[in-house]
């Protein structure tokens, strides 16, 4: 039998420039299949390709074999993904490994939304932070063609518009998919050919999620019908999402028309109104990111609404979008602008325990801990706080020294980091009767750092869906993509 073709990955890259020489990788591992096949390639292909590679894996806390994954994990990076010395005498070194945990079940509580939707959440958060705090240039997902085509099939089920039967999408942001294209039979035929191990999660055996009633019913049936029907629906949705880029493209003229007023960003409504409707839903997502940041997301129900409001007759009327966006019919203009800010309750820190002020962007994990000599990305160590410790807005005169950095106002860092004006009187800061001790998303005061050995109090943030969704949108804004 001849050996598989496993070139799909570096085709996908060299086409979506994931790979470049002198970039940093951060692959995302949880020690299912796909992910071992993602890293094992990227460890051998380091060398060839000349980047650079660090692995991450974050444990979710749902499942008792959650600790078990963690440590196959450390287990497979030290064994396969160790110190290479190449014929020239080039050494590359051991791939670093990053692990983070949380408790899932506790924050979903928390924030009143579902497991999958706050796992999904803190799992991309911690990459996210990850590749800051190491300067990693990507974060590499294991993302299969077959994921690819239970996706899609979800999209057609519920009911979806063209950007949606694209599937997923090989790179958004920072993010990359460089097996998207490889079928999990081909994975598996890897895995067997190198002789490498993995762990099966049990979640993926219950059918009562849609995704796997898709994948094990759903999936078979269709190669039963068309054998290969995976490896067509791979490219069927690259052809789609060549048209769907064509038809933004087209789209595209309208933003010029788009104008700043202190109230939000108006546009003439007769400029939506005009186009037709193929364009002009694609013209109000351009108009919603323009006005979020990059962030467009929204359903087709919303922005066939917008179009609605653009070619109705009444002179006045609205449309409330997610994330306190209102889209108003002022005459012949339609104006894009936020809802008055909320602002994020102030709220006692639990000394031993998680706090999820109201309307805050972020939640606080805090327990009393020795401080260690290197502390894990994303987590500080405070000496003991002076009298009762808050969580709240940002004050007139609030300031604090960063680390590394000179004392500055939370406004003036606020602004530097662009962080949006809606959102800044949500982000929380850390206070005590003697200052600011630490702001959300920005670090810790200097002074208020423990040394090594010393007893102190653990401090770890975990960012909620309105900040991700930011995050997120910026990236695209800064990378272009």
């Amino acid at each position: 039998m001849s050996t598989p073709d496993f070139s799909q990955l570096n085709t996908l890259a060299a086409e979506y420039g994931m790979l470049l020489p002198g970039s940093t990788v951060l692959c995302a591992v949880s020690g299912g299949a796909d992910s071992i096949y993602l890293l094992h390639r990227l460890t051998l292909l380091r060398g060839i390709l000349g980047f650079h590679l660090a692995a991450a894996h974050y444990d979710h806390g749902l499942r008792p074999t959650s600790q078990r994954d963690a440590a196959f994990v450390a287990r497979f990076v030290e064994g396969w993904c160790g110190e290479e010395v190449h014929t020239d005498g080039t050494v590359l070194p051991p791939v670093p490994l990053f692990v983070g945990r949380g408790d899932v079940a506790a924050a979903a509580k928390a924030r009143k939304a579902g497991i999958e939707e706050t796992a999904r959440a803190m799992r991309y958060a911690f990459l996210q932070e990850t590749a800051q705090k190491i300067g990693a240039d990507v974060i590499a997902t294991a993302h299969t063609a077959d994921d690819n085509a239970e996706t899609i099939l979800l999209h057609l089920i519920r009911g979806s518009g063209l950007g949606g039967l694209c599937g997923i999408p090989p790179r958004r942001g920072n993010l990359i998919r460089p097996i998207l294209t490889t079928t999990r039979a081909t994975v598996e035929q890897y895995l067997a050919l190198y002789g490498l191990p993995h762990v099966e999660d049990e979640s993926n055996a219950d059918d009562a999620y849609a995704r796997n009633r898709v994948r094990h019913q759903l999936l078979p049936l269709l190669e039963g019908y068309n054998p290969g029907f995976v490896d067509r629906m791979t490219h069927t949705a690259a052809v789609l999402r060549a048209d769907h880029d064509y038809l933004n493209a087209q789209a595209y003229p309208l933003l010029r028309q788009v104008r700043q007023s202190p109230e939000g960003l108006l546009l003439p409504a007769e400029a939506l109104a005009s186009l037709p409707q193929a364009l002009a839903v694609r013209g109000a997502r351009l108009v919603l990111g323009k006005v979020r940041d990059g962030d467009d997301t929204c359903t087709a129900r919303h922005l066939e609404a917008i179009v609605d409001l653009a070619r109705s007759a009444r002179p006045s009327g609205s449309v409330e979008l997610p994330g306190g966006l209102t889209v108003r019919r002022v005459y012949g203009s339609l104006l894009f602008t936020f809802a008055a800010s909320a602002s994020l309750t102030p709220t006692p820190l639990a000394l031993d325990g998680e706090t999820w002020p109201e309307g805050s962007l972020y939640g606080c994990r805090c327990v009393p801990a020795r401080c260690p000599g290197a502390p894990e990305p994303g987590v500080w160590y405070l000496t003991p706080f002076a009298g009762t410790p808050m969580l709240r807005p940002r004050q007139t005169g609030d300031a604090l020294c960063l680390p590394g950095g000179r004392t500055r106002t939370v406004k003036k860092l606020l602004i530097d980091r662009r962080i949006p004006r809606h959102l800044r009187e949500r982000l929380p800061v850390v206070a005590d009767d003697g200052g600011v001790a630490a702001l959300a998303g920005f670090g810790p005061a200097q002074d208020r750092l423990a040394r090594p050995g010393e007893w102190a109090y653990r401090l770890e943030f975990v960012p909620g869906e309105t900040l991700l969704t930011w995050r997120k949108s910026l990236k695209r804004k800064e990378t272009g993509l």
